[in-house]
Formats: C-alpha cells, structure tokens, sequence
C-alpha cells in the first residue's frame, strides 16, 4: 500500500533548540488520526514541515511515494496536501460563496476571471455552493466572512481547504476558540467528509479526538512517544504521565 503521507527522520532545530527531532511518520490512505501533545511538544512544527510553511534541518517528507522535502507550499497544495490554521485567515469582504469559489478559480488556474461577470464562472460558484452545503454553510453563503460567528468561519476554511481537491487535510486545531457544543458539530463535520480524503488533525480536546480519530500519534518534547488507537492510548501509563493527566486537570 502506498502510503498518503510519511516522514522519515524528520527534525527541525533553531540553533541548540530541537522543536521536532528524528520522526517518523506514516499516514495511511483515507486514514483520520490525531496528532496530540503537551503545550511545546512540537505539534505546529510538524505540521508547518509538512505543509512547507517551514523547511526541515533533517529528514524527508513524501506524499504518495514522491519525495516534497524542498517543495514549496503551493507546489505541495498541487500534489493533493491542503491545510488550515490555528488562527484563520479569510477574506472578510467577499462572502462565503465568493470565497469559495474563487479558491475553486485559483486551483483552476483562473483567478482573473474573478473580474469577469458572475456568468463567466457559473460552474465554479455551483462546485461552491455545493462544498458549501457539504459543510452545513449554505445557509451562510450570501454572508459576508466577517459577519460570520467564528465557529462557521472555521468551517469555511476548511471549505477553502477542500477547494484544492486535496488527497491529505492538516487541520491545526479546527475547534481552538469554539465553545463545546459548536466544536462537537465541526467534527462531525469533519467525519463526513469523503473516505479519500487522509486527514491529520491537531487537538487538545481528548473528548473529540478519542471519539473521531483513528489512531494517535503522541508527541513530547518534539519527538514520538508511541501511537496506537484510542484505547491504547487511553491506556498507556507513559501517556497519562506526560500528557492525560495534565490535559485532565486543565
């Protein structure tokens, strides 16, 4: 099996700091696993290497069997990887619909057709409206992004995220900032979303990651302390030492 993702010794230093050290990682085909960790484990880091946002000091990353370890981030984007953010970064005058679409023009390579009338490009904004609905946002689409609650907006960049058709989603921390009820329906959102889609995904709420991931993989002190499925996490001492616990009295 060709795996969707897989880093091998991976690590990322500033001078004498390790943020990340000597990974190795596997992501299967339509996989949805978790990526968990204390405060400073080296979470983001891995995430901004995979993605290209930062360039590894060792190792490799491939997507599909290829070799991206010096690809840009947009060259990444082009062999099926898309990510969201911690913090989001929309454009808050268009609405959701007009996000979206234009996402869909740019993975098209069409973005000046963003200046042409609506009619120009009626089957991206069909292709939108539909992610849109996929997502439960078509109620929204004729808003504005900045007049969106945060908890809707988190769900329009994964939209745009979708936009690109990836194979792989990142996403850091998609319920940070969201009130439980609102983070429960993101995730189940997001456990709609198509089987091949292979999805790493950032949490600290241990309620949604054992109920919508996989597997786990437990990061401290930049490197791997084990992976295995929920209930094997749940029930490794080492990680209620360095991590459970801690979360559990937060």
């Amino acid at each position: 099996m060709t795996l969707a993702l897989r880093t091998k010794g991976l690590g990322k230093s500033w001078g004498a700091f390790r943020a990340n050290s000597d990974i190795d990682f596997d992501l299967p085909p339509g996989a949805r696993h978790a990526l968990i960790g204390p405060n400073g484990a080296g979470k983001t880091t891995f995430i901004n290497l995979l993605s290209g946002v930062l360039t590894p000091t060792s190792g490799d990353i491939f997507i599909g069997g290829e070799c991206v370890t010096r690809l840009s981030q947009e060259r990444r984007v082009g062999k099926g990887m898309a990510r969201t953010f911690q913090i989001n970064n929309l454009f808050p005058g268009l609405t959701a619909l007009e996000s979206v679409a234009l996402a869909i023009l740019e993975r098209k390579g069409f973005g000046g057709r963003w200046l042409l009338p609506a009619a120009s490009y009626r089957e991206e904004l069909e292709e939108a409206w539909s992610l849109l609905a996929d997502l439960h946002l078509d109620a929204e689409a004729s808003e504005t992004v900045g007049s969106l609650a945060y908890g809707k907006q988190r769900l329009l960049e994964i939209a745009l995220a979708l936009a690109t058709r990836p194979s792989i989603l990142l996403l850091d921390e998609p319920a940070a900032g969201i009130p439980a009820g609102e983070s429960t329906e993101i995730f189940k959102v997001i456990a709609r979303l198509p089987a091949e889609v292979s999805i790493l995904f950032i949490e600290h709420d241990m309620d949604l990651v054992f109920r919508f991931a996989q597997r786990i993989t437990v990061l401290v002190g930049g490197r791997i302390l084990t992976e295995g499925t929920p209930q094997e996490i749940v029930a490794d001492p080492r990680v209620r030492e360095a991590y459970l616990g801690e979360a559990q009295h937060d």
